[in-house]
């Protein structure tokens, strides 16, 4: 399966588990394309509002291109939502990471298992 396919069963995943613990959650239209900067989930209860940016991840490191994140960010603070990486690792439960928590390059924000495991929160801790 090629990684948009498996994106889109995480992303699908993660709005029925947000949904599960009382949000309203939503899969993003255009998510990841060039035209407008956008999240790939948003998620609220009327008191927390989550933009994500969901990653699925097959070995132990993933790189998020940095303008993609800016533009996440930036749509996430203008939207007045709380910005979390969710992170799937394959056969692991999700974890979720403050961008500022990825380690930064010059061209990228990079997750992987060592940073998730030091700074993810699971979604216990998130939803607290």
């Amino acid at each position: 399966m090629s990684r948009k396919p498996l994106g889109i069963v995480a992303e699908r995943e993660l709005v029925h588990i947000m949904q599960d613990n009382g949000f309203s959650a939503i899969r993003v239209a255009g998510s990841g394309s060039t035209k407008a900067p956008s999240t790939d989930i948003l998620a609220g209860n009327g008191k927390r509002l989550f933009s994500f940016e969901c990653k699925s991840i097959r070995t132990g490191y993933r790189y998020i291109p940095e303008k993609e994140m800016v533009e996440f960010l930036q749509f996430s603070h203008n939207f007045g939502a709380e910005s979390w990486v969710a992170i799937r690792f394959m056969r692991q439960p999700w974890v979720f990471l403050r961008p500022a928590d990825l380690t930064k390059t010059e061209k990228h924000y990079g997750i992987t298992q060592a940073v998730a495991d030091k700074f993810g929160l699971s979604l216990e801790e998130l939803l607290q």
